[in-house]
């Protein structure tokens, strides 16, 4: 993935998977669903896609093995039909096993919402997990990067704003740094965005709350951006992806690069 041309990196949401207590009991289902998202996405001309458990809530702060097992399978159908650049996110916060799935389905990134520190969440008190993902990195070496959120969505936070973004690259070894506004949807400060950007040696990626509205504002303050509500139908993150929202977007990032 090129962060010199800051590239769109669309969200398929998963519908909950098998080992969730909202799983409808129709893996083929979800399947296809999460193939036309992300074809969809494809077709929009998206610059990567990164697939995530976002139905299973309540979220457990780590994925049981059911899950994982039938989250593997939908990644592997995806990768299997898509082209595009593949990341993984594995919902709250199993980077083990979200690098385990990219590995399997040769994935190229992850994303880990608490590599470093601490964060006080609705699941409860979320402590990072750099040591153990250094270590699995190591024992399965890939090119698969791992990009991690720097004072997450939907959590408090103690830690000092440019402390946690040091200590998430230069302690937790992070290959790109994600910002997010407070919630799903909800947009980034740009005064912070701004400071990451200033800070940071690796690409600042912003996490939530990008739109045609606020895109050309963000452009300059990050190196890529994830985008789910926005893309998708009426704008409401449990609505399909939208083709026409998906590729206005595309449009106006090519102008802005141009």
């Amino acid at each position: 993935m090129d962060f010199d041309k800051k590239p769109l990196i669309g969200m398929v949401h998963l519908k909950p998977l098998p080992g969730s207590y909202l799983y409808a009991g129709n893996l083929d289902g979800i399947i296809e669903s999460s193939l036309r998202d992300a074809k969809i996405l494809e077709k929009a001309g998206f610059d990567a896609i990164m697939v995530e458990n976002f139905g299973d809530v309540p979220f457990p702060k780590h994925a049981d093995k059911t899950t994982v097992a039938a989250f593997t399978a939908v990644a592997k159908e995806i990768r299997k039909e898509v082209s595009l650049p593949l990341g993984i996110n594995v919902l709250r916060n199993d980077g083990i096993a979200a690098y385990s799935i990219a590995y399997a389905v040769k994935a190229d990134f992850i994303r880990v919402n608490v590599l470093s520190g601490v964060a006080y969440t609705d699941q409860g008190v979320i402590e990072g997990i750099a040591h153990e993902l250094a270590n699995l990195r190591k024992l399965l070496p890939s090119r698969i990067r791992v990009f991690a959120d720097v004072h997450v969505k939907h959590a408090v936070h103690f830690f000092d704003f440019e402390d946690a973004i040091r200590d998430t690259v230069e302690r937790g070894l992070a290959d790109g740094i994600i910002v997010s506004g407070r919630a799903t949807g909800k947009p980034v400060d740009t005064e912070k965005l701004a400071l990451a950007k200033k800070i940071s040696p690796v690409p600042v990626i912003v996490g939530s709350g990008t739109s045609y509205d606020n895109l050309p504002e963000l452009w300059g303050h990050a190196d890529g951006f994830i985008i789910g509500t926005w893309i998708k139908r009426e704008g409401k993150v449990e609505n399909e992806v939208s083709l026409d929202r998906a590729r206005k977007l595309v449009e106006l990032a090519k102008s802005l690069r141009s």
